[in-house]
C-alpha cells in the first residue's frame, strides 16, 4: 500500500520538475544566434541512438526534425533497428564517409564507439554525446541532469513504496550504458544509506532497452525470490515489462515499481496502479539541444560552451559542469516524476 511518506516525497518531485508537453519542444526561449551560422551555412547533423522505432527515440527524433524545421539545418535522426553495438558503429562509419558536418549520440557502448568517434573527429567531424559522460572521444558531452542524483530519486520512492525494507532488482539496458549504471549507481547507494533494511538480489538485469526482455528476466528473478518486494529500472522499457508482469501475477501493492518510463509506453500500467512512478527527461529537448551545442562547436563558440550556458530550453537555462577536470561535460536539470495523478500532462 502506498505510504504516507511516500506520497510527500512523490508530491516535492513533481512540485520541483519543469513542465513538459506532448507537442513541440518550446523555443521561444533560444536565441536564434546560437545556433545560425555568420556565414549563413547549413550543416548537415545526424543523431544516432541506442535503437530506432522505440517511443522513447520517436520522441528525440521530434526534437532532431523540428531543430532541422526551424533553423534550416539538415538534421535527421537513425539507428539500429535493435540495441546493438556493432550496427550503431556501422552507422557512424557510413556518417563518416558521407562526411557530415557533426554527429550526436546516444551510445549503446560508450567502450565500442569509442574508436570510430575519434575517427570521425580525426576527419573534422564534430561530436556531442548524450547519456555518455564517461566518454572520451566527444567535442562535448551534454547530459539532461546529474546521473547519481536521478537514481536517488528513484530509490527514494521506490524505499517509500516498500516501507523500506525487502528485497529488490535493478535493470539496465546494457552493462555498458554508462549513464544507465550511474542511475543504479545513486539508486543502490541511497538504499545503503537510507533503507539498511532493503537488499539487492541479483545482479544488474541486463535488458537490451526490450519490453519483452525485461519481463522475461523480471519473471525468472521472481520465480527465484517469489518474495522480491521492489524493482528499480534504468531503462525505459522496463516501466512496462514489469507492469505486464506485475498485472499478470496480481502483485499489485506486493510488488513496486520506481524507473525510467513514458505515459505512452507504461501508462495503462500506471493508471490501473500496477507500477507507482516513472521518471524521465523529455527526450525531444535533449535532441534539440545536442544540435544547439553542434552548431555553436562548429561555429568555433568553444568559449560559450561552458557553465553558465543557457540554451533557452526547459532543463537547460543554467548548464554546470560538475567535474574539474572534464569541462566539456555539461549537464542540465531536466527530468520529472509522474504518477498515476499527473500522468496525463505527460502524455507523449
Amino acid at each position: 500500500m502506498k505510504s504516507l511518506f511516500s506520497s510527500i516525497l512523490v508530491a516535492a518531485a513533481l512540485v520541483a520538475a519543469p513542465a513538459l508537453a506532448e507537442g513541440p519542444v518550446d523555443t521561444s526561449q533560444v536565441r536564434k544566434d546560437i545556433y545560425k551560422s555568420e556565414t549563413g551555412k547549413e550543416y548537415s547533423i545526424a543523431t544516432v541512438v541506442k535503437v530506432d522505432g522505440i517511443a522513447w527515440f520517436d520522441r528525440m527524433r521530434d526534437g532532431v526534425k523540428q531543430f532541422g524545421d526551424e533553423t534550416g539545418h539538415d538534421t535527421w535522426m537513425l539507428g539500429p533497428s535493435q540495441a546493438d553495438a556493432a550496427a550503431q558503429v556501422q552507422i557512424v562509419e557510413n556518417l563518416i564517409a558521407q562526411g557530415v558536418d557533426a554527429i550526436a549520440i546516444v551510445p549503446f557502448s560508450v567502450e565500442a564507439v569509442e574508436p570510430v568517434l575519434k575517427k570521425a573527429r580525426d576527419r573534422g567531424i564534430v561530436v556531442v554525446a548524450h547519456e555518455a559522460s564517461n566518454i572520451k572521444n566527444a567535442d562535448y558531452v551534454l547530459e539532461a541532469f546529474d546521473n547519481h542524483a536521478y537514481g536517488a530519486k528513484l530509490m527514494e520512492v521506490l524505499g517509500g513504496y516498500m516501507g523500506g525494507e525487502g528485497k529488490y532488482a535493478a535493470t539496465v539496458g546494457s552493462l555498458t550504458s554508462k549513464s544507465q549504471n550511474e542511475w543504479i549507481d545513486g539508486a543502490i547507494d541511497y538504499q545503503k544509506a537510507n533503507f539498511p533494511k532493503m537488499e539487492l538480489v541479483t545482479k544488474r538485469l541486463e535488458t537490451y532497452d526490450d519490453a519483452n526482455t525485461d519481463y522475461n528476466k523480471l519473471k525468472e528473478t521472481l520465480t527465484t525470490y517469489p518474495d522480491l518486494k521492489g524493482i528499480v529500472g534504468g531503462p525505459m522499457p522496463t516501466s512496462a515489462g514489469a507492469g505486464r508482469l506485475i498485472a499478470e501475477r496480481g502483485l499489485k501493492d506486493k510488488l513496486f515499481f520506481a524507473g525510467t518510463g513514458l505515459v505512452s509506453v507504461a501508462g495503462e500500467y500506471l493508471a490501473n496502479d500496477d507500477i507507482q512512478y516513472i521518471q524521465f527527461w523529455d527526450p525531444a529537448v535533449a535532441g534539440y539541444a545536442m544540435n544547439i551545442v553542434a552548431v555553436m562547436a562548429l561555429e568555433k563558440k568553444d568559449a560559450e560552451i561552458k557553465a553558465g550556458l543557457n540554451l533557452g530550453l526547459p532543463g537547460y537555462t543554467d548548464l554546470i559542469t560538475p567535474v574539474a577536470d572534464q569541462p566539456n561535460l555539461l549537464y542540465g536539470a531536466g527530468w520529472v516524476g509522474v504518477t498515476k495523478d499527473n500522468m496525463d500532462k505527460y502524455n507523449f
